[in-house]
């Protein structure tokens, strides 16, 4: 009976199936699924449950989707040995920003993908892009961009560890854009303050 309130504590406190999903997502990836590059996408599946629904029940909760970008993540870091690589090197990743375009929703009980790629990077921060992709249509009902920020290791230093990461690419307009966003936000919020 003490394990049953020790468990409830838990679910009270902690959001206990986050933890939980976090690291079933990086193992499974890691037992199952072969290693990638860097630049390789990654997927993950999932279906939209009723605990991903907004009040009306019938289509994914907007917050869901940030959510589920986090396993995506954590799964990509997992099969590329990125994060390994920054952590050996005495750095940590935090989300810096993120934008999400909703294109059309996902219905309550629909399978979909998030597919995660490396497009961009530089000394301290790598840039992602993630779609939602449901698997019935193959539709992407959502894109999102995502700047991690890499503490403590010089990012460019990262990547020349791995073959592919000796050539940056271009970055793509939308990034750029993004980017261009980013700091007009930040200099508003400077003079403010």
């Amino acid at each position: 009976m003490s394990w049953l309130v020790t468990l409830l504590i838990l679910y009270i406190i902690w959001d206990v199936n986050y933890f939980i999903r976090c690291v079933f997502t990086v193992f499974a990836g890691r037992l199952f699924q072969k290693k990638r590059k860097i630049t390789d996408k990654t997927s993950i599946y999932s279906i939209c449950t009723s605990q991903d629904v907004d009040i009306f029940i019938r289509h994914m909760n907007n917050a869901r989707y940030v959510r589920e970008l986090d396993f995506a993540r954590f799964h990509y870091y997992a099969l590329t040995g990125l994060y390994e690589e920054i952590r050996n090197g005495g750095g940590g990743a935090v989300q810096g920003a993120s934008s999400v375009r909703y294109r059309r929703t996902i219905p309550i009980f629909h399978p979909y993908r998030i597919e995660t790629k490396l497009v961009w990077w530089d000394e301290k921060a790598i840039y992602i892009e993630q779609q939602f992709i449901t698997l019935a249509d193959n539709f992407v009902r959502a894109v999102a961009l995502s700047k991690q920020c890499i503490t403590k290791v010089n990012v460019m230093e990262i990547m020349k560890k791995f073959p592919e990461g000796a050539n940056r690419p271009e970055m793509p307009e939308e990034f750029r854009l993004w980017l261009e966003a980013i700091e007009v936000s930040s200099q508003k919020l400077r003079k403010d303050n």
